[in-house]
């Protein structure tokens, strides 16, 4: 049966993103997040609070007791005339004995429910008082011991910004949280000392390949410089010489990533409007032998940076944006912008359709869309990576989102 050499053509727009862009660690109110603080806070207070309740009532039944057999009557009156000497009680100036000591005893369980009243209230005020004490006490108690885990934490964050140097050093008695500080120390010992070795190596290695590969680009050179070297000799030497650029272009980008793994210490201030200008200079002539029209607006927005490396990432998403891209009427914008505590350079570009699902991949090193690592001549698989790692040393973040044309829209956020 003759087969139909018809492909099927791919969808024009990428499949909406199913995941919610929205940061999960935002909290509308975090005052009321149930920290181990507060509820150790609780604990200590509702405790206090149960006890003081606990021993109200037993005071209170014990002077209860206490008053109703103080208030009996050791003796009955019989007859005689009697004065009131107080507002409280209503007693009669002359009456018989019997009708007198009712009126006395009645006087005294109403003095004696006055005085449990105010016992009571005056009890209660107290306890609301200390139970306030117990709180703020129990709060105070609760953060200083939970304090190395306060500076654990801080140092834990620290480390996950890229800062495998901190080290939390805690100090105090050898209880179970100075246990787990140095534990969590020596996990950081090994670590720096691993991510250290990797580093050394790929510095070490590209270093070494330096040398060969210069050679190699020197001899060829000198062999297509020759005049009497046949067609086929020159045409060899050509894609020598394209393979040696492409290794070269390999080792200079493993030196460069490794180099941007590390934190920026010494930060100057840098113009992202500047940097991406130099880079669109460097890219412009490829641009127009493709076809591509670069536009955008770019405002002064100035960080604080090392600005080789700020201007490699406006490079490499630049040529990036202009190598994958389609072939007629095709774009790149590039435009930078101040907002508030940050600075955002963000280049969109027209091209093929990328699923959603694929985008996290592109920065993966030696990962492109639908090409192996040998399957493309437009570069060597390092270029996101390295915007990446350039970005996270900056204390900064990197975003790429499919357009619904086609392409991607690359948003890089770095801190004033």
């Amino acid at each position: 049966m003759p087969t139909s050499s018809r492909t099927p053509t791919p969808p024009t727009t990428p499949p909406k993103p199913t995941w919610d862009p929205k940061p999960v660690n935002v909290r509308p109110f975090p005052w009321l997040r149930p920290t181990i603080r507060i509820r150790l806070t609780l604990l200590y207070g509702g405790m206090f609070l149960m006890a003081g309740i606990v021993l109200l009532t037993i005071i209170y039944m014990l002077a209860a007791n206490a008053l109703q057999e103080g208030s009996e009557l050791p003796v009955k009156i019989l007859r005689g005339n009697f004065a009131a000497t107080s507002n409280v009680c209503n007693l009669p100036n002359e009456s018989s004995g019997e009708i007198f000591t009712q009126a006395i005893q009645s006087c005294l369980q109403h003095q004696r429910a006055q005085a449990l009243n105010t016992l009571l209230n005056r009890s209660l005020l107290a306890l609301l008082g200390l139970t306030v004490v117990a709180f703020a006490f129990g709060y105070a108690m609760a953060g200083r011991v939970l304090s190395p885990l306060g500076r654990i934490t801080r140092t834990a964050q620290r480390v996950a910004g890229s800062d495998l140097h901190r080290r939390i050093e805690l100090g105090g008695p050898d209880d179970e949280l100075k246990e787990l500080a140095d534990t969590f120390d020596e996990m950081l010992d090994r670590l720096d000392r691993a991510f250290e070795s990797q580093r050394r190596f790929v510095v070490n290695a590209s270093h070494e390949l330096r040398t060969p590969l210069a050679i190699n680009r020197t001899l060829l050179e000198v062999q297509l410089a020759d005049p009497d070297a046949s067609p086929e000799l020159a045409q060899l030497g050509k894609t020598l010489l394209a393979t040696n650029e492409r290794s070269e272009q390999l080792v200079e980008g493993l030196l460069l990533l490794a180099r941007s793994e590390n934190k920026i210490v010494d930060k100057k201030p840098v113009d992202l409007a500047e940097v991406a200008s130099q880079a669109l200079d460097q890219a412009r002539a490829e641009a127009q032998a493709k076809g591509v029209e670069i536009r955008g607006v770019r405002q002064q927005a100035f960080v604080q940076g090392n600005g080789v490396l700020l201007e490699r990432i406006a490079l490499n998403l630049v040529q990036n944006a202009v190598r994958y891209n389609i072939k007629d009427e095709g774009w790149v914008e590039v435009t930078t912008e101040p907002q508030q505590g940050c600075a955002v350079l963000v280049v969109s570009n027209t091209g093929p359709a990328v699923p959603a699902y694929e985008v996290e991949n592109l920065f993966e090193p030696f990962r492109r869309l639908r090409t192996e690592r040998t399957g493309s001549d437009k570069g060597v698989g390092l270029g996101l990576s390295i915007v990446r790692s350039v970005v996270r040393a900056h204390d900064g973040t990197i975003t790429a989102t499919p357009r619904e044309g086609g392409g991607l829209e690359m948003r890089v956020v770095l801190p004033v």
